[in-house]
């Protein structure tokens, strides 16, 4: 394929022989198109080819863009770049949406490096011609902007953007990719190293964070931010003053010395401590800006044509292209949900219990559902906690500028407290939090069937017990169904929805559509033991816990998952969660499982101790913890504890899929990613087990078919 250009006004033009042999790999895009108008400016600065963005859908389907929409847009440049009418070229988008990057439907068809760089050179080659034009450019971000989207705006000249854009991220190094269309070279020279390394590197680390508009322009990406409501208007007018000479942009000057390097040094640390080398995508972010310090824009974008053609041509790419699938596409249309139309109405929750989860789970469905929630619990003094929690974290929200004074005093006056459950009389969805212990939850849910109606959802929290028994014994067994939340409540995304034996459509829709109203992503989980997340996650933990038991020293059995890029090390998570917890859970897969989730005396024992984890506050080794889980004579290697541990996540997992656990290893997938912090750039478990031989070895075949979650075969 060639990637030669003709050179013409505004720049450098792709050819069209390299546009049509790539759009045959993107032959189901949807095209961007760039409509061009003429604009006359007030205060008398002439005219102004606006070019407006729109893929002809409503903002549900963003604008991205694929080799159809560069053509579009090069045309579009190509009927304005020799007119000599003209006082200033700009770039707006369809309404809410200016543009979310990249159209990467093609890129897991892609197969050749050299077309990997023939797509990363077509970006550079049409975005770069809007800041080589005769005149100024402008970029006025109206609304989400991401990826490409963002970049096309830093090849302008000027940017304005509105206080209500909602998203602004460069999120390439999350996918496995680089902001490879300019990105990594124009954003740091515009505002810093370590201002363009938050957006570039930290907020993709961070759960892939987005910005806001104003927070944009505080960074110095935009010169100029208006209010949303008269955006455009606003922005040409600031336009037409800016022509005139009225208003001068001033830029801070960049640091191009020791400031850029150590921010660079900053991150490189940051990133290693974090992923320990296993997505490539961060330092090779980190290297292209470093980079960006002493290169000229033509080294700059090659050296980003080159990054992009290597990221595009690796398992972690296509991994995480994987995931972001099974995130955006898969989590908004669970498989197995039952009708939406079969889902009654919530219009008042009930929350047995009143400690920190409980508390927890009432701010969630006020803030979400805007419904009266009610918690009961056995006494005043924790009624009175649990209810001052949940006020506590609104007035947290309220100080943090999250909500507006009369919203906070909406959302404390819908969170109340009761001794007794007759206030869940006109609940429609009641929920426990209490004690992890079945014979404690069935007397819950019974005591709550004398007073709510027949049709009223009551559904558990339960981490590991049976949704089947916890109902056994209720005269409706049929409206009770697992509503598994993970820890932090507020922040992880996942939801698991349990089906019990007798859970009828009804309940399960209303579970549905209740986790969807409060932003959860929600898979159905058939009863099992543990369900999905925390059966995996013990099986893991079981494992290399059985190592320590054997002899291992705790730090070599902690650094032998490091490999993965996994959110911590295995004994700093079962101090998150709990030693109590983990015991507990441990316990309830042991007895289902005894071969596989052996039980450890020595983490009894820890438990027994009344030790929070085997860390001490400085996060260094507790030492009667070690001597706890001392006295084995058959250590292992980090290597040895690592295969062992990834031999039984391919075991349990393919038992799982086996029983009927889930309906497919997409699924698993979406649970770890969601509510275990699984890395996003390797796509899961199942395609890690699947690239790396683990999964055909063990179970003798893979999850996954090849190229799902990997290059091609």
């Amino acid at each position: 394929m060639s990637d030669a250009v003709d050179r013409g006004a505004g720049g450098t033009a792709p050819r069209e022989g390299t546009v049509s042999s790539l759009a045959e790999l993107f032959g189901d895009e949807v095209v961007t198109r760039a409509y061009v108008r003429d604009v006359t400016l007030p205060y008398g600065a002439g005219t102004l080819a606006l070019i407006t963005l729109d893929n002809g859908h409503d903002h549900t389907k963003p604008n991205t863009f694929g080799p159809g929409g560069l053509a579009d847009l090069n045309a579009a440049i190509d009927s304005i770049a020799t007119r000599g009418d003209i006082a200033a070229v700009g770039v707006t988008g369809k309404p809410f949406i200016f543009a979310v990057g990249a159209d990467l439907n093609g890129v897991p068809l892609i197969r050749t490096r050299e077309d990997a760089q023939a797509i990363a050179k077509l970006g550079h080659d049409v975005f770069r011609r809007l800041g080589e034009l005769d005149v100024p450019s402008f970029a006025y971000y109206n609304g989400a902007a991401m990826g490409g989207g963002v970049e096309i705006g830093l090849h302008c000249t000027y940017r304005t953007i509105s206080s209500g854009v909602p998203a602004f991220a460069l999120p390439e190094t999350f996918l496995g990719l680089v902001p490879g269309w300019g990105g990594t070279y124009l954003l740091p020279n515009l505002i810093g190293a370590e201002k363009a390394i938050k957006v570039v590197i930290d907020n993709p680390l961070a759960q892939n964070r987005t910005l806001k508009g104003p927070q944009a322009y505080e960074l110095g990406i935009a010169d100029a931010i208006f209010d949303s409501a008269d955006f455009l208007e606003e922005s040409l007018a600031w336009t037409a003053r800016v022509l005139n000479g009225d208003i001068t942009i001033r830029r801070p000057e960049v640091d191009r010395g020791k400031a850029w390097d150590d921010a660079v040094a900053a991150a490189r640390w940051n990133v290693d401590g974090k992923l320990h080398g296993a997505a490539p995508s961060y330092p090779r972010a980190l290297d292209l800006i470093a980079a960006a310090k002493d290169r000229d824009r033509d080294e700059g974008f090659a050296a980003e044509d080159e990054a992009l053609a290597d990221l595009i041509m690796s398992d972690e790419l296509r991994a995480g292209l994987y995931a972001f699938d099974l995130t955006q596409k898969r989590a908004k249309k669970p498989a197995g949900a039952p009708d939406k139309a079969l889902a009654r109405p919530v219009t008042k929750v009930g929350v047995v219990g009143a400690g920190l989860m409980a508390s927890q789970l009432a701010l969630l469905f006020a803030r979400r559902l805007e419904v009266p929630v009610v918690l009961t619990d056995l006494d005043q003094e924790r009624l009175d906690k649990g209810v001052g929690h949940a006020h506590g974290e609104i007035d947290k929200l309220l100080g943090k500028g999250r909500v507006s004074p009369d919203k906070a005093n909406r959302l404390k006056s819908l969170i109340t407290g009761s001794l007794g459950k007759e206030a869940f009389a006109d609940a429609d969805f009641v929920i426990e939090a209490v004690f992890e212990e079945m014979s404690v939850k069935k007397k819950v849910f019974a005591e709550v069937e004398e007073h709510v109606s027949a049709e009223c959802v009551l559904a558990t929290n339960t981490s590991s017990l049976s949704v089947s028994d916890m109902a056994s014994g209720l005269r409706h067994p049929e409206r009770v169904v697992g509503f598994h939340f993970f820890n932090p409540v507020a922040v992880l995304p996942l939801l698991e929805i349990v089906r019990g034996d007798r859970t009828d459509d009804a309940t399960l829709a209303t579970a549905f559509a209740t986790g969807a109203r409060l932003k959860k992503s929600c898979v159905l989980v058939e009863d099992a033991p543990a369900f999905v997340v925390n059966r995996v996650l013990l099986r893991l933990l079981a494992e290399i816990v059985r190592t320590v038991d054997e002899g291992t020293p705790i730090e070599v059995a902690e650094r032998s998952v490091a490999p993965l890029g996994l959110p911590m090390p295995p004994f700093v998570l079962m101090g998150l969660v709990g030693p109590a917890i983990a015991l507990h859970v441990n316990e309830t897969l042991h007895e289902a499982f005894p071969d596989r989730f052996p039980l450890s005396d020595n983490l009894a024992k820890l438990v027994a101790s009344g030790k929070t984890g085997v860390y001490l506050p400085d996060f260094t080794l507790d030492p009667e913890a070690v001597e706890i889980f001392g006295g084995g004579t058959s250590p292992s290697t980090e290597e040895q504890v690592r295969g062992r541990a990834l031999d039984a996540l391919a075991d349990e997992i393919r038992i799982m899929l086996d029983e009927g656990v889930v309906a497919a290893p997409q699924d698993i997938d979406l649970c770890m990613i969601l509510g275990a912090g699984w890395p996003f750039h390797l796509g899961g478990v199942t395609p890690y087990l699947d690239r790396s031989g683990v999964a055909e070895r063990v179970t003798g075949r893979r999850f996954l078919e090849p190229g799902a979650a990997s290059l091609p075969a």
